[in-house]
């Protein structure tokens, strides 16, 4: 056990240590956590932490409520991460409870550091914005001006502005000068909510782009909330790199390396930094399409701009190395010089044009060495008929479509609930569900150990597979055995009052920068053009 006055010092001293939050992600955002808790859930765990974090031998704490007692969720959390090799774990006493009761400050909400850092930027550059209003003012003028949407494809494509372009966060630089060869051509960069728009239009102002560049205020929800009508389902993205956008892409980067002075490596650096030993991230920062086409081996994917979105989703020790890797350098140099702004000072550019032989298609390993996947008995979705189905997918995914009669169960609680099931709904057998069977193989053994002398099958092939063989599908929340707060719901996530969670979002975003000023652990550094 370590006390909350110890994590606090831990946190401040520059210590490389994991510091995992294991309750569900709802429960993590709307509850509360410290600033950098980053979400670990007991019931994902298996397969996030290795990705999190790759070497064992690093220190970790971990955290719950604090009111889950010695078989709280903290604790079963050590004893699995035991089993899986972590070795260094240390449960942080009283949990959220003895944090917040020694005056700490609370956040909610996900990725919250880099939300926050966003916000930090915006207050420190005075990043230039404009109203969603004045926007569509212009595109009803024919003004020349473009619309770049710095999110991945998916979320483009679910909802984006009309006439917009994907270009995800680290290709905006890396492609501007295909979308804006004018330098009298307004960019409007713009994203969700806030952050990508700030960070992705600040990114273009840094590189010194001499075209005007403003981020659009609140992004596409500030759009919706404005009363103007969004576009679904576009798919307009970049091409391939012209010569003119490589050059000033390369230039840009050049630049801001020299003046931040980003470090750069070779394979022998690598390797130098290897040997120390200690969580090293490695990580590939190119779109998805070119990383799927070939990349080093180690180098997991996180494209430039989510990993600075979202930094905790990808680097769990605090203070550890991370050594970042493109093409050309140009998207890891961006990158790069965000991180350190964000107090990553351990960030390398990795200076390396790799051999044809030196490149895998093959996917990074998802489990620490040794892990073997359970194989407890499966059925068909032909043989289903008469058993307490259980879905352990996110509450929101189970909304949008489940197996009919099932029940939607957080892994972490089926000690609790099955029993409590099975007295409802008495059955000859209890089947697990998962988006493709994996959450519901890891669960059999503890879902077996609640069940008694009921059998425990998984669905095989999980609810893919059901939907593959054309089997119906059942919405809503319709059986709950435990409360939908598993997850984050964005705001767009809601069926109703969508528009008053949209604002409560965006208030929410720009609150942080006081926020973060009275935590007093956050030490970012924003550089200034």
């Amino acid at each position: 056990m370590v006390s909350v006055q110890q994590v606090k010092t831990m946190l401040k001293s520059g210590e490389v240590f994991g510091f995992f939050d294991v309750r569900e992600e709802g429960e993590f955002s709307t509850k509360g956590h410290p600033l950098f808790a980053t979400p670990l859930p007991l019931s994902r765990l298996e397969p996030r932490v290795f990705a999190l974090l790759p070497d064992p031998g690093t220190r970790i704490v971990l955290m719950d409520s604090g009111e889950e007692g010695s078989n709280g969720r903290a604790a079963r959390a050590a004893a699995r991460l035991g089993q899986l090799g972590y070795g260094n774990v240390a449960v942080m006493d009283g949990g959220l409870k003895a944090w917040r009761d020694a005056g700490y400050e609370v956040f909610t909400g996900v990725n919250v550091p880099s939300k926050a850092f966003g916000e930090v930027v915006e207050h420190d550059n005075d990043t230039p914005r404009i109203d969603a209003a004045d926007v569509q003012k212009l595109i009803d003028s024919k003004a020349d001006m473009v619309i770049l949407d710095s999110r991945p494809m998916p979320e483009f494509n679910n909802m984006s502005i009309p006439g917009g372009v994907d270009c995800p966060g680290a290709e905006l630089v890396y492609r501007v000068k295909d979308f804006a060869p004018n330098p009298d051509t307004l960019v409007v960069v713009n994203c969700a909510g806030r952050t990508r728009s700030i960070i992705g239009a600040q990114s273009l102002i840094n590189a010194g782009l001499p075209n005007k560049v403003m981020a659009l205020k609140n992004g596409t929800m500030g759009w919706h909330l404005a009363g103007l009508k969004v576009a679904r389902g576009e798919t307009r993205s970049f091409g391939p790199q012209s010569a003119e956008a490589a050059s000033f892409a390369q230039g840009a980067a050049s630049t801001i390396a020299r003046r931040m002075n980003i470090k750069k490596i070779d394979m022998t650096g690598l390797e130098a930094l290897e040997a120390k030993g200690g969580p090293l991230y490695r990580l590939d920062v190119r779109d998805p399409a070119e990383y799927a086409q070939g990349h080093l081996k180690g180098f997991r994917h996180a494209a430039g701009g989510q990993l600075v979105q979202a930094t905790d989703q990808y680097v769990g020790a605090r203070n550890a190395i991370i050594v970042l890797h493109d093409n050309d350098g140009v998207r890891a140099t961006m990158t790069a010089h965000w991180l350190m702004q964000m107090s990553w000072a351990e960030t390398y550019v990795l200076d390396h044009k790799p051999a044809a032989g030196e490149l895998t298609t093959a996917a990074e390993p998802r489990f620490p060495v040794g892990f073997a996947m359970p194989t407890p008995p499966t059925v068909s979705p032909q043989e289903m008929d008469g058993a307490l189905a259980i879905d352990l997918d996110t509450s929101l995914r189970y909304r949008d479509g489940h197996v009919p009669g099932a029940w939607f169960a957080v892994r972490a609680n089926l000690g609790k609930t099955i029993p409590e099931m099975l007295r409802k709904q008495p059955a000859q057998r209890v089947v697990l569900v998962s988006p493709d069977g994996e959450i519901a193989a890891l669960a059999a053994a503890e879902a077996q150990a609640a069940a008694g002398s009921v059998p425990v099958t998984i669905l095989d092939g999980g609810m893919k597979a059901w939907r593959d063989a054309g089997r119906p599908v059942e919405t809503g929340h319709t059986r709950m055995a435990d409360p939908p707060t598993d997850v984050w719901y964005r705001p767009y996530d809601f069926k109703e009052d969508v528009e008053a969670a949209m604002r409560q979002y965006l208030d929410w975003e720009v609150d942080l920068v006081p926020q973060v000023k009275r935590d007093g652990d956050a030490t970012f550094a924003v550089f200034k053009r």
